[in-house]
C-alpha cells in the first residue's frame, strides 16, 4: 500500500464495513468484548463518552421538570403478565432468576438451588416494576405530573450482538412519567423526541428525522410510539432514542388512579422513553474514517493532547514546563459545559503516540518541540482534516481561538453527516426501482448499499412484512415534519396520504 492511501484502520469502511466497525471500536480503546457473551466492558475512553451524554441529558431533563430515582433491577414475572402485549413482546429477549443461591452437586460442582417462590425476571425495561411504585405514590390530581428518569443497565438476551449497537445488557436512562388526561401525556411524549433531537443534532452532530414507529415497529403495550432516525455511512438507519405514549395501558395493568378535581377516579395517562450506550455506536458510525473515530468536541472524551517532542534529555525540563503551562492555560477554559479537558502525552514512542490520538479521535493533537517554544508557537491537527494536516499557530492565538475551533470541528462534523444522509436519500414511486435499490447484488459492495428511499405506503401490515421479508428492509418512520401527499403504495399500488422513510437498519 502507497503512503498516500495508508490509513490506521484496516479493513477500510469500503472493504468490510461491519469488520471495519469492530476494528474502530478496538483501536480507538472505547470498549473490549467481555467473557459473557453479548455483554462489553467499557473502557475509560468509551465510558467518558457516556458519562458526558448523562450530564448533558440530564440536565436536558431537569429543565423539563424530571427527577431522577432509581427502582430494582428484578422485576417479578406476574408484573410483566399484567400487560399482554408488553410480556409478547420483550419474551424471547428475558434473562429470568429461579433460583437464589449455589450448593455443591454430587459431582462436587456448584449447582442452582433455592427455588424462588416466582421466577424475576432482569430488567428487559421498567414500565411495571416502576408502575407499581407511581401506584403507591399517586392518588390524587394535585400529586400530578409525575416526572421521573432512572438511570440503569438493563438486558434483552440478544442472538446477534454488536459492541454499543445491540448487546446482552446495555446503559441507559429511562424517563417515565405519568399525566391526568391524555393530551398532557401526549405532549410529553413530543417533548422529549424534541429533547433527544437537540440533543443529538447540537452534541453528538448526528442529522436525525423526527417521526412516528408503524404498530409493527411500536414499543410493546404503547399507542404511540415516536422516534429520531439516523443514517450511518453504511447507509443503514439507527433508532437512535425513542418517546412513548402509553395511554392507559400501563396505568390499568399496574392500577395508577387518582381522584380528578370533581372527585371522579380515573386511570392516569403515562409515556416512557429512552436513549441508551447504542448512541456511542451511532457517533462512531456517524463520523468514523478509516483512520478511527472522529468524536465531536461537544461530547469528545478530551478537547486536545499535548504531545511534547523532547529529542535530547537536557530538552525535557524546558519543554515540560511550556507544556504544563499551556495545559494550565487551556484547563482554566471552558467549552460549553465543562472545562476543557487536557491529554499530556509524553511518551517517547515516536510517531505510533500520534497515531493512537488519531484513531482514538481526540479533536485537537497539538505537538511541542524547542523549535515551536522559541517561537512561541504550537503545532497543531485537527482531527475532523484528516491526519496529514498540521499547522503551526502563535501559542496566545490558540488559546484565544480554541473555542472558536471546537465549534468549527463540530460544525463541520454535522454538515458533512447531513450531506451524506442528503446524497443517500431518494424519493422512490416505481417498484422496480425500489427494489433495485436496495437488492445486494446492484451495488459493488455487498454491505454498503441503499440509503433511505421515501416511497409511499398504504399503511397495510402486509405490504409492510412482504417489504420487509422481501429485502430486509423496514419503516424507519413516518416522517412529522413531512407534508401530506396523496400518492400510490410503493408495493400494492393503493392510496397513500403520504411518504414513509425505507432502510436497512440496526
Amino acid at each position: 500500500m502507497g503512503k498516500q492511501n495508508k490509513t490506521a484502520i484496516t479493513p477500510t469502511r469500503a472493504e468490510d464495513y461491519p469488520e471495519w466497525y469492530q476494528q474502530v471500536v478496538k483501536a480507538s480503546q472505547m470498549a473490549d468484548q467481555s467473557p459473557v457473551r453479548g455483554c462489553m466492558v467499557i473502557k475509560p475512553w468509551g465510558y467518558a463518552i457516556w458519562e458526558n451524554i448523562m450530564r448533558v441529558l440530564n440536565d436536558m431533563f431537569k429543565e423539563t421538570g424530571v427527577k431522577n430515582a432509581y427502582f430494582p433491577l428484578f422485576i417479578p414475572l406476574s408484573f410483566l403478565e399484567k400487560e399482554a402485549e408488553h410480556v409478547e413482546g420483550f419474551a424471547k429477549e428475558c434473562a429470568v432468576v429461579t433460583h437464589h443461591r449455589l450448593e455443591k452437586g454430587v459431582n462436587g460442582g456448584l449447582e442452582p438451588a433455592g427455588m424462588l417462590n416466582e421466577p424475576l425476571v432482569v430488567r428487559p425495561t421498567s414500565e411495571t416494576i416502576i408502575g407499581d411504585s407511581f401506584s403507591k405514590w399517586v392518588s390524587s390530581y394535585r400529586d400530578l405530573p409525575l416526572l421521573i428518569n432512572q438511570w440503569a443497565n438493563v438486558v434483552r438476551w440478544e442472538m446477534r450482538t454488536r459492541v454499543f449497537l445491540r448487546t446482552s445488557e446495555f446503559l441507559w436512562q429511562e424517563g417515565h412519567t405519568v399525566h391526568a388526561t391524555a393530551q398532557e401525556a401526549i405532549e410529553r411524549t413530543q417533548m422529549m423526541l424534541d429533547v433527544y433531537a437537540r440533543f443529538a443534532q447540537e452534541y453528538l452532530a448526528m442529522p436525525v428525522i423526527k417521526g412516528r414507529k408503524t404498530a409493527s415497529e411500536r414499543f410493546p403495550g404503547a399507542v404511540d410510539t415516536l422516534c429520531i432516525e439516523a443514517m450511518m455511512q453504511d447507509r443503514k438507519g439507527l433508532q437512535a432514542g425513542t418517546s412513548h405514549f402509553l395511554g392507559q395501558n400501563f396505568a390499568r395493568a399496574s392500577e395508577i388512579r387518582f381522584q380528578s378535581s370533581i372527585e371522579k377516579e380515573e386511570y392516569a395517562w403515562t409515556t416512557s422513553w429512552g436513549a441508551s450506550t447504542r448512541l456511542i455506536g451511532g457517533l462512531i458510525m456517524t463520523h468514523g474514517d478509516d483512520d478511527g473515530i472522529i468524536l465531536p468536541p461537544r461530547i469528545a472524551s478530551a478537547h486536545v493532547v499535548l504531545m511534547p517532542i523532547i529529542r535530547k534529555p537536557e530538552d525535557r525540563t524546558t519543554v515540560m514546563a511550556y507544556v504544563e503551562s499551556l495545559a494550565k492555560e487551556l484547563r482554566d477554559k471552558f467549552y460549553h459545559y465543562r472545562r476543557l479537558e487536557v491529554e499530556i502525552d509524553d511518551r517517547e514512542i515516536g510517531g505510533a503516540r500520534g497515531w493512537e490520538w488519531i484513531k482514538k479521535g481526540i479533536p485537537l493533537r497539538v505537538e511541542i518541540g524547542p523549535r515551536d517554544i522559541a517561537d512561541n508557537s504550537v503545532y497543531v491537527g485537527r482531527r475532523d482534516k484528516g491526519h496529514r494536516e498540521r499547522t503551526s499557530i502563535k501559542r496566545d492565538r490558540f488559546v484565544g481561538k480554541i473555542t472558536h475551533i471546537l465549534d468549527e470541528i463540530q460544525q463541520t462534523l454535522f454538515e458533512r453527516a447531513l450531506l451524506f444522509r442528503k446524497t443517500h436519500s431518494i424519493t422512490l414511486d416505481d417498484k422496480q426501482e425500489f427494489y433495485e435499490f436496495f437488492t445486494p447484488e446492484n451495488h459493488e459492495q455487498p454491505e454498503i448499499h441503499g440509503g433511505f428511499a421515501l416511497s409511499h405506503w398504504c399503511g397495510e401490515d402486509r405490504c409492510e412484512s412482504k417489504i420487509k421479508e422481501d429485502l430486509r428492509v423496514t419503516i424507519r418512520c413516518i416522517p412529522l415534519s413531512v407534508p401530506s401527499e396523496k400518492g400510490k403504495c410503493i408495493y400494492c399500488g393503493g392510496p397513500s396520504s403520504g411518504r414513509v422513510v425505507f432502510a436497512k437498519a440496526y
